[in-house]
């Protein structure tokens, strides 16, 4: 694993509040509150372990006239969809040419009154679901280009959006501290055609502390409330459907114990509640994302909270640093800090796993690249050795039914293993304060040439703790 932060033009030096890969071609989309977007071609320097990966822009897509809080490529790579301040909501369509290849302006999908904060597509490309600032989702039919149905439960801002692979629910999450889980429920025909909307199933908000004093059932907020620093609490499915891991997490121990920061994993079999948390994070958890492929497993351990015939791998970002899983293990196996100056806002995995990617308010981006089958071997999701996984062959996990029992406070600090946690750093210029991970960028010739990324152990201050069941 290598990678650091690309000191480059990416947005005028303004904040970057999104990115997204393309699902077909790997071309890296960012966006922010230069009001663009913004094309990179990604490259990796082969012969040289040490070289951290390049960006070498391409082109912009110039329409909107206000910050860009999220960007989305269809999975059919297609289409693009970019949601902005003011309730600006875009799709943008790739044409094919003899020289080049163009994105243009398809649709200008108008209902959101304020501005769209998180957006996800549907599996068949057929959806859109958006949350936004006036404290909706919209589910839109992309080929009418209109509303489906308006999703108006939560009664604060909705920062975070995600559509079930299986096209069976939708989540959305609030700073209302609320979770929100839609299921596809048929409704009365109309026009002799079987019209399809989304109820709500669960409202996720509070839980009954782990530990419960003498006989009182005491029940805390499952979610940080609207003081949480960020505009965002991405959430995400796994590609497989089984897990919904959710963000912005702050869970009691007990009824006196100071809430810790989390993410929580919810099971496809029982989306009422969490089934599991990742606690430990200084500072609080703002956005998540699966790896787009299934890994075969390694049989190193036998501890996972999981019960997959493969593994997944998915990434945890907090206001201020990043967390690596796969579901065979209960330790992070790379911990990434000290990598931004400001909130990171949104994360992306390239479609062959072989690039992360972070986006952040301080107006650069990282890029971290994994060597061939560091991740391990790809495999179907059936489990299949496989070049490419085929996403319609998924299969539903279950999760384990064993319990880790050890409290917080009695928990190892596991940070001082090399082997499970890793921290990226780089030399710093003395004469100023300078970014703690640089690496240059074909685009731009006059660059601050850094020194590439070493992986070491993480710092002590830099505390990880086991993932653990919830009863």
């Amino acid at each position: 694993m290598k990678g650091g932060t690309l000191q480059i033009n990416w947005h005028d030096t303004k904040p970057v509040l999104t990115l997204d890969f393309h699902p077909i071609s790997g071309l890296l989309a960012t966006a922010g509150a230069d009001f663009d977007i913004k094309l990179w071609l990604i490259g990796s320097e082969e012969g040289d372990k040490k070289k951290v990966p390049s960006a070498t822009y391409q082109n912009s897509l110039s329409y909107h006239g206000s910050a860009i809080n999220a960007i989305r490529f269809a999975p059919s790579g297609e289409l693009l969809a970019s949601g902005a301040d003011g309730g600006e909501l875009i799709l943008w369509k790739l044409h094919n040419t003899d020289s080049a290849h163009v994105w243009k302006v398809l649709k200008t999908l108008s209902f959101h009154r304020k501005d769209v904060l998180d957006l996800e597509w549907s599996t068949d490309g057929a959806f859109l679901i958006s949350g936004s600032v006036d404290n909706s989702c919209i589910i839109w039919d992309v080929n009418k280009g209109s509303v489906h149905q308006i999703l108006d439960g939560h009664f604060h801002y909705v920062q975070g959006v995600a559509w079930d692979p299986l096209n069976k629910y939708a989540a959305s999450l609030s700073s209302d501290r609320t979770c929100r889980i839609y299921v596809k429920k048929p409704q009365s025909k109309a026009k002799g055609s079987e019209r399809t909307d989304y109820v709500c199933q669960h409202v996720l908000a509070k839980v009954e502390s782990q530990v419960v004093e003498e006989t009182k059932a005491a029940k805390h907020h499952l979610f940080h409330d609207e003081t949480l620093p960020s505009f965002f609490r991405r959430l995400s499915w796994s590609p497989d459907g089984s897990f919904l891991l959710v963000p912005a997490g702050s869970y009691k121990l007990s009824p006196t114990s100071e809430p810790v920061n989390t993410a929580y994993v919810m099971s496809r079999k029982d989306l009422s509640r969490p089934a599991l948390m990742l606690p430990g994070a200084s500072k609080a958890v703002v956005a998540v994302r699966f790896c787009p492929k299934a890994f075969g497993l390694r049989g190193l351990s036998t501890s996972s909270s999981f019960k997959l015939p493969y593994r997944l791998i998915f990434a945890v970002a907090t206001l201020n640093s990043l967390y690596v899983y796969d579901t065979e293990g209960v330790e992070p196996i790379a911990v990434l800090a000290g990598l931004h100056y400001a909130a990171i806002t949104d994360i992306a995995w390239s479609p062959t796993a072989k690039f992360l990617a972070l986006s952040s308010q301080d107006g650069y981006c990282t890029l971290v690249e994994f060597e061939n089958d560091e991740l391990g071997i790809p495999v179907s999701f059936s489990g299949d050795k496989q070049v490419a996984a085929d996403q319609n062959t998924m299969a539903v996990g279950n999760m384990a039914s064993k319990e880790i029992t050890e409290e917080i406070g009695k928990e190892k600090d596991i940070v001082n293993n090399a082997s499970d946690t890793q921290e990226m750093e780089t030399d710093k210029p003395r004469e100023e304060p300078a970014r703690p991970s640089l690496v240059t960028s074909t685009e731009k010739p006059n660059v601050k040439q850094a020194s590439a990324s070493t992986v070491s152990a993480s710092k002590p201050a830099k505390r990880r703790i086991t993932p653990m069941a919830i009863d």
